[in-house]
């Protein structure tokens, strides 16, 4: 049994559960229990505040979990990032009034800087030799300007719109963040081939999101055509009709593409063009 550790709400648990169900780990929606076992996975789940994850994947008390890259890096614990899972994404980024004029890095000496991110902002402002005040605080860390308690922030930004509420500009874009699945440096074998399991699933996932299957009925002497048109894991299948003269081709096209393709493909006589939606890619 492998025990995951994920966040206990918000948007990153909602995220991690929706993730893990289309790998077809259905967890058990409860609020109030710490803990709670799959039924089709050997699979047990952990909720905890997200920054609490870390230090209990690396003493052990979760063999893996769900967290921001943020976390993983403030916090500072001996895990292994096993995967980068490409939801849950932001920024965190140092933010002035906007009313200050920004010349560069040199602009935080001296100033007070208030985050919740502490380690990180240190080991930024060290390697960029910037002597600054650091005041940890938690929760509302953009309204620390306008209340005296810092000139400047070092805090998430997502779509920057909390900043211009209150004021602010973003100015240093420090470290880009996302959700990772991070592990125990010492997991048993058994335990490695869960997650390895676990991982193949979830990227079999992956590889489907924007993807589109396509099914169209094109003439045999436009098939070479329509080779050089579409792409393919490996090349298109192609099938003959009952009708002769006619074969039916399918493949996999990336939905960025789709448009183009098809319009690509109608020139050359395609017809009856089929689209649709692709859960899973297993390579």
């Amino acid at each position: 049994m492998l025990r995951i550790a994920i966040q206990a709400k918000g948007r990153l648990n909602e995220e991690s559960v929706e993730l893990l169900a289309e790998a077809g780990v259905s967890i058990e929606e409860s609020k109030r229990k710490l803990l709670t076992r799959c039924d089709d996975f050997p699979l047990e789940v952990l909720y905890l505040r997200d920054d609490d994850i870390p230090q209990a994947v690396s003493m052990g008390v979760a063999d893996v979990g769900i967290v921001g890259l943020n976390e993983v890096e403030e916090k500072g614990f001996n895990v292994k990032i096993a995967h980068k899972l490409g939801f849950g994404k932001c920024r965190i980024s140092l933010a002035i009034p906007k009313a200050d004029a920004y010349d560069g890095i040199g602009y935080f000496n001296g100033k007070r800087v208030a985050t919740s991110y502490p380690v990180i902002l240190s080991r930024f402002f060290k390697e960029n030799g910037i002597n600054a005040e650091i005041h940890e605080i938690a929760g509302s860390v953009e309204i620390a300007p306008s209340v005296g308690m810092a000139d400047a922030i070092f805090d998430i930004v997502s779509s920057g719109g909390t900043l211009v509420t209150n004021g602010l500009k973003e100015v240093e874009k420090v470290l880009f963040s996302e959700a990772v699945m991070i592990s125990n440096q010492s997991l048993s074998e058994e335990k490695r081939q869960i997650l390895s399991q676990l991982l193949f699933r979830i990227e079999s996932v992956e590889r489907s999101r924007g993807m589109k299957y396509v099914l169209l009925n094109l003439p045999h002497e436009k098939i070479d055509e329509a080779i050089r048109i579409l792409p393919g894991m490996k090349s298109p299948t192609i099938l003959p009709l009952a009708q002769e003269g006619w074969s039916s081709i399918h493949v996999v096209i990336n939905e960025r593409e789709l448009w183009s393709k098809i319009e690509q493909l109608k020139t050359i006589g395609a017809e009856d063009i089929l689209v649709l939606s692709l859960e899973k890619m297993i390579l």
